[in-house]
This record gives structure tokens, sequence and C-alpha cells, in this order.
């Protein structure tokens, strides 16, 4: 079955960094594009950023732009995210997504605090 998980976050002050990693399984990964998505508490899910199956058209969020880099490694069923000059309004709970297969992850806490 599909299997989505993802790895990477914890405790970070502000103006620091993470890569969070989200590793497929259960679907042929390089013919799905993919996304990330965060909930902040309270707050809806919202889109992170996007990358196509090979990795050439790649969206972000406003709130992330330039801060915030997704790739894929299609050999290893792997997608990232990686986070740098981190914010407090960026702890959220993010999550791996799979569009196409309306399949989630379990999530991975980010929380940005001094």
């Amino acid at each position: 079955q599909v299997r989505l998980v993802e790895s990477g976050g914890g405790l970070v002050q502000p103006g620091g960094s993470l890569r969070l990693s989200c590793e497929a399984s259960g679907f042929t990964f390089s013919a799905y594009a993919m996304s990330w998505y965060r909930q902040a508490p309270g707050m809806g899910r919202e889109l992170v950023a996007h990358i196509s199956t090979a990795g050439y058209s790649i969206r972000y969020s406003d709130s992330v732009k330039g801060r915030f880099t997704i790739s894929r490694d299609n050999a290893k069923s792997t997608v990232y995210l990686q986070m740098n000059s981190l914010q407090p309004g960026d702890t959220a709970v993010y999550y791996c997504y799979a569009p196409a297969l309306t399949s989630w992850g379990q999530g991975t806490q980010v929380t940005v605090s001094s």
C-alpha cells in the first residue's frame, strides 16, 4: 500500500535550518508529483511547496519563497524540504502529500523558538 514517512523535524532557533525528508513506498514514486503541506495549531493545512515528477516544475507559497527548497531523488523514492532562515511563524506539523494518490504521511513537527 502507499506509504509516506516524514522525518527530520525538531526544535530549532529562529534563523536556523532543517531538512525534512519523506520516503515513499508502495507506488512508482517517479511517476507522481509530490507536495509538502503544513498545519499550524488552530489553522488549516496549507500548501508549502510542490514538485513535478522529474523536478522541472516547482512552486512555493509566498510565505516560504526564497527560504525553502523542495527537491526529490527518484532513485531513493524520497522528496526533501530544505528550510532555511526559519521563523517562529514556520512552526507547524509538516506533511508529505501525493496529490494524485490523495495520500498523506503522518507528519513531522517543526518548532521554531528561542
